[in-house]
Parts: C-alpha cells; sequence; structure tokens
C-alpha cells in the first residue's frame, strides 16, 4: 500500500494541498467520539486530512478594519475548495474500488443531545486528525498551527476503506508555538482558559492545548452579536458593544439579547447562511487564528495593528465604518433608544 498511499497524496498535493497528513481507526485509537472514522464510514480504516492556506494578503486589512469583504470571500472559497477537494479524493478513491466519503470542511454538526446542532460537535474533528498525522501542532489557543503558514489555513479530510500507510505527527520540540498567548490577547470573549490544559490522547500518543471556556464566548464574539474588547479601545468588525460576562453561566442570557439585536441590524454587505443562524453570518473575526504567523515579529504585528486600529461602527444603510474609540462612543450614544438596543 506504500506506493498507492503515495498515489493519494500526489492527489491531494496537484490540487493545491498544502500539508497531508493519515491517519488509520489504530493512530486514532482512545480519541473522543469526533475521532470515530465509522461514524462518517461504517467500514472506514484510514483517513486523509490536508490543510490548505488563506490568502495572507488578506489578513492584515483584515485584522486592521480596512478590508472586510476579501478575507470573507477567502476563507468562503477555500473552505469551498477543501470540501471538494475532499469529495473528490473520495470518489478517486471509490473508482479504485475503496468506498470513501469526503467530509465537509466546516459547518456540518451532529444531532447529540443535550444542545444538538447548538452544541457545535463536528461530525469529524479535523483538528484532531491534522495534529495526529503531523499536518501541524495544536497550538496555545487550539487552532492547528502548520510550519509554513502558521494557523490561518482550512483543514479537510477524505475518509476512507483503504489501508493506508499512517503519518507520524511532527516533533514537539518544533512548535512554532512559543505560548506568546497572542491569540487569547486578540480573543475579546476569554474563551481560552490561560492556565488550565485540555488534552487528548490519539494512538498512544497525548496532544495538549488551552482549555476552551463555555462555547457560547465564541458564539457571541465570532458569530458576530459583539465585537468591542473588555477594554473598549478595540473591536472585531463586529459593530456590537454588548457585555461580554466573566462568568460562563451568564452567557445564555447574553446570547438571546445579543441573536435579537443582530437579527434586526440593517443587512451588511457580504455574508452567507449558516445553519444555526435566523440572518446571515459574516465573518467579523477569527482573530485568535488570523494572528498567528509562524514567526513570533510576525504575530506581534498582526496584535499590534488588530488592537490599534480603532472599533468599527455601523450606520443605517448596513455599511461599516472604522473610528476612533472616542468616536465610536459618541456615535453609539447619539443614536435613539430603539437603535441604540442594536448594539448595547
Amino acid at each position: 500500500m506504500d506506493s498507492f498511499t503515495e498515489q493519494v497524496k500526489e492527489i491531494v498535493r496537484s490540487y493545491g494541498g498544502a500539508r497531508i497528513g493519515i491517519t488509520t481507526r489504530e493512530t486514532l485509537a482512545g480519541g473522543p467520539p469526533s475521532t470515530d472514522l465509522t461514524y462518517i464510514l461504517p467500514e472506514a480504516k484510514s483517513a486523509i486530512t490536508f490543510a490548505l492556506p488563506l490568502d495572507k494578503k488578506f489578513i492584515r486589512p483584515f485584522l486592521a478594519k480596512e478590508d472586510r469583504l476579501s478575507h470573507e470571500r477567502d476563507n468562503l472559497q477555500v473552505n469551498l475548495l477543501a470540501t471538494g477537494l475532499a469529495a473528490h479524493i473520495a470518489k478517486h478513491l471509490e473508482q479504485k474500488g475503496f468506498p470513501s466519503q469526503g467530509v465537509v470542511s466546516n459547518e456540518s454538526y451532529r444531532d447529540e443531545k443535550p444542545l444538538g446542532r447548538l452544541g457545535m460537535n463536528p461530525d469529524l474533528s479535523h483538528r484532531y486528525l491534522a495534529v495526529r498525522s503531523g499536518v501541524g501542532w495544536f497550538g496555545f489557543s487550539g487552532n492547528v498551527i502548520t510550519p509554513e503558514f502558521g494557523a490561518p489555513v482550512i483543514l479537510g479530510t477524505c475518509v476512507t476503506s483503504a489501508e493506508l500507510e499512517p503519518t507520524d505527527p511532527l516533533p514537539p520540540e518544533e512548535n512554532t508555538c512559543n505560548r506568546c498567548k497572542l491569540c487569547l490577547a486578540a480573543c475579546c470573549s476569554g474563551m481560552m482558559d490561560p492556565k488550565e490544559e485540555a488534552r487528548v490522547t490519539l494512538g498512544g500518543k497525548e496532544f495538549a492545548y488551552a482549555k476552551r471556556q463555555n462555547y457560547l464566548r465564541c458564539e457571541f464574539v465570532c458569530g458576530g452579536m459583539t465585537g468591542l474588547h473588555p477594554s473598549k479601545k478595540w473591536s472585531t468588525w463586529s459593530p456590537g458593544r454588548f457585555f461580554i460576562p466573566e462568568d460562563d453561566g451568564a452567557f445564555r442570557e447574553a446570547m438571546i439579547k445579543g441573536i435579537k439585536a443582530y437579527d434586526r441590524r440593517p443587512r451588511m454587505e457580504g455574508g452567507f447562511p449558516h445553519i444555526l443562524m435566523r440572518s446571515n453570518l459574516y465573518l467579523t473575526c477569527g482573530n485568535c487564528q488570523l494572528v498567528c504567523w509562524p514567526d513570533l515579529a510576525d504575530r506581534k504585528e498582526n496584535y499590534r495593528i488588530l488592537t490599534s486600529t480603532g472599533v468599527v461602527i455601523q450606520k443605517p444603510d448596513g455599511s461599516l465604518a472604522r473610528v476612533s474609540p472616542e468616536e465610536g462612543e459618541t456615535y453609539i450614544q447619539s443614536l435613539d433608544e430603539k437603535n441604540r438596543a442594536l448594539y448595547v
């Protein structure tokens, strides 16, 4: 199977795959339910996971709140490419006589109790397969960091009944994550625990990253309900200014209020339907992933750009504008009570 494994890798490379790794049921043994290949394909033996880079030329203008749409469009297109490439590999293997299934790169959730799809448990964790197969390392944030591109990548996976040769994890001592925690600093929601780690064992190898707090924190900010950092000195692309609770237990009430306001805001340019949203979802954050480039100097510059370029407000026609923190506060206070309630 060595030559067949190489042939599969060549398919990924030829279609733009930046990093490629292979896991098997054995190398994923002991992992959580999201690493169960048979959930996707009952006769599954192996999985091919790959990483495709986001276009970096759009990232800094996005962080600077100068250009939101270019990164959003690139993100959607790379997700589509990853999903399509997974399906293409599956069809190739199927025609070789091996039942296979491509896995959607994002936005596909299990209907598991107690929250169902709202729990956002993926069909299959591309992240776990990626670190176990050597596509990348876990960064402090839990995002997968690739040697060439850092964390700004989209992952894809094809599950197959073919018995492919597994690849090894990357050497942990070469991990470019030095726990600078700029990902944590760039997160308005406080999603990552600054001290406690989450650990997962896959095929006898242990991996660690920062423990996640209540996932509603990420939905509240990355979902666009709010975006003003607690310091009030900078924001994401979201014009929302709702208070971000320190207590995890307070997020359900905050989410209800935020969603109601979000649905009544003027429509922005761009966006896309999301299975968990009544209104279009707009990419307004993802900062923990976007700031994390391989070189520490680049990370520091990304963080500086993010935090020194003011805040976002939304005008009555739905358009967004970057202004200073002081101008942002003045603008919000100038709104009548009904319109102000859409943001604070």
